[in-house]
């Protein structure tokens, strides 16, 4: 396992470095999330001993579980949420994650915005938008994205930072892409969290700063 994910990482990475090459982007410009959840201490420690220092996990108490020992030994690494977030996990959320991709409601916005004050953490805000509007998927509508944006910095003094995505199973990924790019230039917003292991490259053309990749480096869980 953990030579494969080494390796699987390698090849990710020349993948991303070509992806940003086409679509005339500097290499620098893409963070590159390695999607560890699921996975133990043993699988991951290989891929931070590679030198990558960005991960994301789905779970709040996954998270807590195995990331504090990692994160001392591995100064330096940053942890996104990148799975929905109870409210009543935002002050353990807040403490360990460095960005929250999966902002999505009202209750959510308003929690975080009275726990990260008293934190004393900047955490990055994604607002998370349902482009397929996918009734089984969490997320805001793409016609109600520009309201609640507005509403998370004016009434609950949240910093947004960027848009995220999952765009339908069934569905090419660049249409929806592209209305999360569209969104987010209204916005003024300067980060879009696209992309996954089989559609990371086209993310990248529409515009991606964060890809969120597990399989292509973990493997299959």
């Amino acid at each position: 396992m953990s030579g494969s994910a080494v390796e699987g990482l390698a090849a990710v990475e020349r993948e991303v470095a070509q992806a940003c090459r086409e679509a005339r982007r500097e290499r620098d410009s893409v963070t590159l999330i390695a999607v560890s959840k699921t996975f133990d201490a043993a699988a991951i420690e290989p891929v931070l001993a590679a030198g990558q220092r960005v991960f994301g996990e789905n779970r709040v108490q996954e998270a807590k579980a195995k990331w504090p020992p990692l994160i001392a030994a591995h100064p330096g690494t940053t942890l996104h949420l990148i799975g929905p977030l109870q409210s009543n996990k935002v002050k353990e959320a807040v403490a360990l994650f460095d960005a929250i991709h999966s902002v999505d409601r009202p209750s959510l916005a308003e929690a975080l915005g009275k726990a990260l004050p008293v934190s004393g953490r900047s955490v990055e805000l994604f607002v998370q938008v349902n482009t397929g509007e996918e009734p089984q998927k969490a997320g805001v509508a793409p016609q109600e994205a520009d309201g609640f944006i507005a509403a998370c910095r004016d009434q609950w003094g949240l910093s947004i930072a960027g848009l995220m995505c999952i765009p339908p199973v069934d569905e090419a990924p660049a249409p929806h892409f592209a209305l999360c790019a569209k969104i987010a230039k209204r916005n003024s917003l300067s980060k879009l969290s696209m992309g996954m292991s089989a559609d990371f490259a086209t993310a990248i053309e529409f515009g991606a700063t964060h890809v969120r990749v597990g399989s292509a480096i973990f493997g299959h869980r």
